[in-house]
């Protein structure tokens, strides 16, 4: 039997989803858990890796078991074995074809970032932030240049992995609320850091250091050596996959 659960978690004190030695992992933590339910060891596959210190909203994941249990004991009997800061927020049988990763078409992130001269306190580690005034409207403007299908290289890490540096970004929303600046992007896939790559590039726009053509210029050049360094991971939220209706999965 293959289930996929949505999974809800706080990254601040873990080194990332994917598997460590070490343990110390969103991945470990929850594998730890359903194989407590299941009595046997228990692996799960993600619809996306998060970094260290980034959150998730409803991260999806499958795994497979041989085990009988209501799908209630995945998500309640999981979650009395999981720490504080990760719940299973469902639980839904799927056929075998069914593949976290590979049956997704389209994932979202949210960047929210503090604007203002102090650092955050309450909200340390759950928003990122910037000291100066941002022009809301020029970094919306400099989004613009971002959307649709391109070569993402400019803004890809290193070590990204993604067979391919073009991605299709179909959103990229930028609005601020009091205090806060949130950013909303959606796309068919994302490669290594690129969230982080493009808020940290639009951030250099917003404190009018380079003018939104920039983006543009730095998009087609190619080369990470022109964008902005990456963002700080605390304010990153994986929101969701997106699925065909035909797996039925649950919608939040």
């Amino acid at each position: 039997m293959r289930i996929a659960l949505g999974v809800e978690y706080d990254g601040s004190a873990y080194y990332g989803w994917q598997s460590q030695p070490h343990g110390n992992t969103v991945q470990d933590v929850l594998q730890a858990a359903l194989s407590g339910v299941a009595a046997q060891p228990v692996a799960v596959i993600a619809a996306g890796r998060t970094d260290t210190g980034v959150h998730a909203l409803e991260q999806v994941v499958h795994f497979d078991t041989g085990v009988e249990r209501p799908l209630s004991a995945w998500v309640r009997g999981t979650n009395a074995l999981l720490p504080k800061n990760v719940s299973v927020l469902w639980a839904h049988a799927v056929p075998d074809e069914f593949h976290a990763r590979f049956s997704a078409h389209g994932r979202s992130y949210r960047y929210v970032l503090l604007d203002r001269p102090v650092r955050p306190a309450i909200r340390h580690g759950k928003v990122g932030w910037f000291h100066l005034p941002l022009d809301v409207e020029a970094m919306r403007a400099a989004a613009a240049y971002l959307l649709g299908e391109h070569d993402f290289t400019a803004f890809r890490a290193a070590e990204c992995q993604a067979k391919s540096p073009v991605k299709h970004l179909h959103r990229l929303d930028i609005r601020r609320e009091g205090e806060l600046i949130v950013f909303e992007l959606a796309a068919n896939a994302f490669l290594h850091h690129m969230v982080r790559n493009l808020v940290g590039s639009l951030v250099y726009v917003g404190k009018g250091k380079h003018p939104p053509e920039w983006v543009r210029d730095v998009l087609e050049s190619r080369s990470r050596a022109l964008a902005a360094p990456t963002f700080a991971p605390d304010g990153l939220y994986f929101c969701s996959a997106e699925y065909d209706a035909k797996w039925g999965l649950p919608r939040r």
